[in-house]
């Protein structure tokens, strides 16, 4: 395949084309001026195409012959404190770009798929409720960032291609990710749920999100598609999962009103409760590597010990 990639140098992007490359594919970086060699230098297999959502720049030619595009672009939900501002550095940096490749790739001869990275904050937050692709949108601030990301997209769709919004949960991997600040405090002993523990957090392991990539470029599948592993649990037991395999205790709970002193209004989304299930993956007949919360676990640990400095 050939794959052009927007936000290729965050977590996902970065094991993406890692992972591509393993698997003898092509891939055309997205990289603002100044950032990278434009002719991919160095890496193999890489070509770096010149792009600038703020100004519109992307040449439609630099994308003719690719099969997918995957768009991965995005200020980090949990960065900064939920400003004013900064919810529309979130909202902007998300939309500008997402309307910039879905416009490009409607002006293609032969569109190619649009992978568009999203959120299953779409659902919002609904306690026990199981939400599918066919759930309907939540009303609070997430599920409207989540609303006008995808929408952006319209262009793409109106001109004949087919375009995917990948919802993901959280995404755990043994650096960064949403485990980035839990894991060293659960080593250490400290860590614990998160609020009231109850909550349903729908995840996926980092490598099974890259499966997930490849998967819906392939498969006939449009529209949402929850990436999300098929057991959805609870931040508490999620939690006890990785205490489990750090052998380590997890009973210090956080409370919700310490969250807020600590990341402002991301709190709410830490402690929101979204139960969330792979319908379409499912159906599809996707695999996933990491089914359960003790699976991942133990690869978060794993792995994480491997690439700790020694």
């Amino acid at each position: 395949m050939d794959v052009a990639i927007a936000g290729s140098h965050g977590l996902i992007g970065s094991a993406l084309v890692a992972d591509l490359l393993a698997r003898g594919d092509t891939v055309r970086r997205l990289v603002r001026r100044g950032a990278a060699p434009s002719d991919g230098t160095g890496t193999p297999g890489v070509r770096d195409v010149l792009w600038d959502p703020r100004t519109g720049e992307l040449d439609p030619a630099t994308l003719e012959g690719v099969d997918a595009v995957v768009n991965l672009a995005g200020a980090g939900i949990g960065d900064h404190r939920w400003t004013a501002a900064y919810k529309q550095t979130l909202l902007g940096s998300r939309t500008t770009t997402t309307s910039l490749l879905a416009r490009t790739v409607a002006r293609l001869d032969d569109p190619p798929v649009l992978v568009n990275s999203s959120a299953v904050g779409a659902y919002g937050s609904r306690k026990d409720e199981v939400l599918t692709e066919a759930s309907t949108r939540g009303d609070d601030f997430l599920a409207g960032l989540v609303k006008a990301w995808e929408n952006a997209t319209t262009p793409a769709s109106d001109a004949g291609a087919r375009v995917v919004w990948l919802r993901s949960g959280l995404v755990l991997a043994p650096e960064d990710g949403a485990l980035g600040k839990l894991l060293p405090l659960l080593r250490l002993g400290l860590g614990g749920p998160l609020g009231s523990g109850r909550q349903w957090w729908s995840w996926i392991t980092l490598t099974d999100e890259v499966a997930a990539i490849r998967h819906v470029i392939g498969a006939d599948v449009d529209g949402p598609v929850n990436a999300v592993a098929p057991e959805p649990t609870t931040n508490r037991e999620l939690t006890r999962a990785l205490a489990q395999a750090l052998h380590r205790p997890a009973v210090l709970a956080v409370p919700r009103f310490a969250l807020r002193i600590a990341v402002g209004q991301f709190a709410d989304d830490l402690v929101a409760s979204q139960r969330v299930v792979p319908g379409v993956l499912s159906r599809t007949g996707f695999s996933w590597t990491h089914a359960s919360p003790q699976d991942a676990a133990r690869w978060v640990v794993e792995a994480n010990e491997v690439s700790a400095p020694r």
